[in-house]
C-alpha cells in the first residue's frame, strides 16, 4: 500500500475546483466531515485520486487551528485511500473535497474514523 500523500494527489486547479463543486457532483456527510466527490476522464498526467481539504476561517478564526485539522485530515487520508484507488478505473479520475462541517476540533482517532467511513462510502459509490 502507498501511504503518501503526494503534492500531485492535491487539487490545486480553479478550473478542476469549479468542476468539482458544479453540477453532477455528490455529497455525503459523517460528521465532523462531508465529502462531495466526482468521476472525471483521465488525462495523461492526472493521479486517480486528488482531494482537496477545506476548513473555514468562519468557523475557526485562529490559522493554527484549521492548520491542525487539516493536518488531521491529511493524514487519516493518507492512511485510509487505499479502497479509493482500488475502485477507480484506468481511465478515470476521481475528484474528492473534504469539508469541515464542525464548529469543534476533534480527535484523531475520530477523524481517523469518519474519513475511513467516507472513503469506504465513496469507493462502493464509484
Amino acid at each position: 500500500m502507498n501511504a503518501q500523500f503526494k503534492k500531485r494527489e492535491h487539487i490545486v486547479s480553479t478550473r478542476l475546483i469549479e468542476t468539482l463543486f458544479g453540477s453532477g457532483s455528490t455529497a455525503m456527510a459523517a460528521f465532523p466531515l462531508r465529502a462531495v466527490f466526482r468521476k472525471m476522464p483521465r488525462s495523461q498526467t492526472d493521479v486517480p485520486v486528488q482531494i482537496l481539504i477545506s476548513v473555514s476561517k468562519k468557523r475557526f478564526k485562529h490559522a493554527v487551528d484549521r492548520n491542525r485539522i487539516k493536518r488531521q485530515v491529511r493524514e487519516a487520508y493518507r492512511h485510509a485511500k487505499q479502497p479509493l484507488f482500488d475502485a477507480i478505473s484506468a481511465d478515470e479520475t476521481l475528484l474528492i473535497a473534504f469539508i469541515w462541517i464542525s464548529d469543534r476540533q476533534a480527535t484523531s482517532v475520530t477523524v481517523a474514523r469518519q474519513i475511513e467511513r467516507l472513503v469506504g462510502r465513496i469507493a462502493e459509490a464509484v
